[in-house]
């Protein structure tokens, strides 16, 4: 493998960590070990620890599956790997 595509996988590998950094933070901290602290705050009338875990995560989710598709395309254009 050439250091072009050594590279690339770096970082590719870099920000899928840096995704599930944040997937689990917001997943299992949030929803889960954050919860009675979150809970004494309220969003819309329910507990944010409770809202973070039904509704909350999903925004992150969606939020990340974009951050991950532009940032993928900025990759692939930057190794030249992009489709045309």
């Amino acid at each position: 493998m050439d250091k072009s595509a050594q590279a690339y996988w770096k970082a590719v590998l870099g920000l899928l960590t840096k995704i599930l950094i944040v997937w689990f933070a917001v997943s299992f901290g949030a929803g889960i070990l954050l919860a009675p602290v979150l809970n004494t705050i309220h969003l819309g009338g329910y507990p944010l620890g409770f809202w973070f875990a039904q509704q909350g995560s999903i925004y992150i989710f969606i939020g990340l599956i974009i951050w991950y598709a532009k940032a993928m395309g900025r990759l692939d254009e930057e190794f030249d790997v992009h489709e045309d």
